[in-house]
């Protein structure tokens, strides 16, 4: 068994986008420039934002961090959206989500310029993703197909299971592993929670990438000898033995199934360092006007 080392990856990366950084400078260009959004004072939005802003200083990035109380109205979102939108100095931002339930959620998101959606949750970019043509590949997908390139984890032909169907990551993973490419070229199988007898799929997979939000749903009993399991979950539960009164928790029963497991993604410190990498990795495509010039 070979433990996926998210954070090792995730530095890498950022060592690799700080080298361009600094030539793009040296050169005379722009520094790139991220924004955040955010609304309201959720605990977990405030961890992800945060970490964004040190990764942004990590590599030479500029950042920007815009607040609004949870009472914010949707009309005042979208003129927050529209002056970004403006803003030629801002590359790439992102609203931070979930929203508050009073404000229509895909309202934001396509409101958003899609040329500086590093988020890939616009439409547009969403539908690029679909038809193989150049786009910001949402975050946590692209940190996951970074991790199976970085690990030269064989994927042609394989069958591989999506648990979930979100659209931030079940449903854009489930395409992006049936690419015809190297690290893709899978037959896919989507499990959900309408699925009936879900191990029966699981059982058959050499690759399952689990983001179904429900920890430790995945269990021994479930895998396969020699599987590939990926674990998109983090779900806070509530601990005595930590500082902070809660802990992590994957999706995936990890002391039991990682000795079954050719490779596994440990949480923490598997998928989530990824998300924040894959996010500067697509604004600093954006800040080089690779995907719309």
């Amino acid at each position: 068994m070979q433990l996926i080392d998210g954070k090792k990856i995730s530095l890498q990366l950022q060592e690799e986008i700080s080298a361009e950084v600094k030539k793009i400078i040296a050169s005379g260009g722009k520094q790139p420039h991220l924004a955040a959004v955010l609304v309201g004072n959720d605990g977990g939005s405030e961890t992800y934002v945060a970490a964004k802003i040190k990764a942004c200083e990590n590599v030479g990035f500029k950042s920007t961090l815009i607040r609004h109380d949870s009472n914010v109205t949707e009309a005042e979102l979208l003129a927050t959206v529209n002056k970004l939108n403006a803003d030629k100095d801002i590359d790439g931002y992102i609203v931070q989500l979930p929203l508050p339930k009073h404000i229509t959620e895909q309202k934001i998101i396509e409101a958003v310029d899609t040329a500086k959606d590093v988020d890939g949750f616009h439409p547009i970019n969403v539908g690029r993703m679909v038809l193989n043509l150049p786009t910001y590949i949402s975050a946590t997908p692209n940190g996951i197909v970074e991790l199976i390139k970085r690990y030269k984890i064989e994927t042609i032909g394989k069958h591989c299971v999506v648990i979930g169907r979100s659209n931030i990551v079940g449903s854009p993973m489930s395409i992006l592993m049936a690419k015809n490419n190297v690290f893709a070229n899978c037959t896919v199988t989507i499990c959900h929670s309408k699925t009936k007898d879900i191990a029966s799929f699981t059982k058959q997979a050499d690759i399952i990438i689990c983001a179904l939000g429900k920890p430790e749903f995945l269990t021994a009993d479930m895998v396969k000898q020699g599987a590939v399991v990926i674990d998109v979950g983090t779900t806070r539960v509530a601990s005595a033995e930590t500082k902070s009164g809660f802990k992590l928790k994957g999706d995936v029963k990890f002391e039991e199934v990682a000795p079954k497991c050719s490779y596994i993604t440990p949480v923490p410190g598997g998928v989530g360092p990824m998300t924040i990498a894959s996010l500067l990795m697509n604004t600093l495509l954006a800040a080089k006007k690779e995907i719309y010039r």
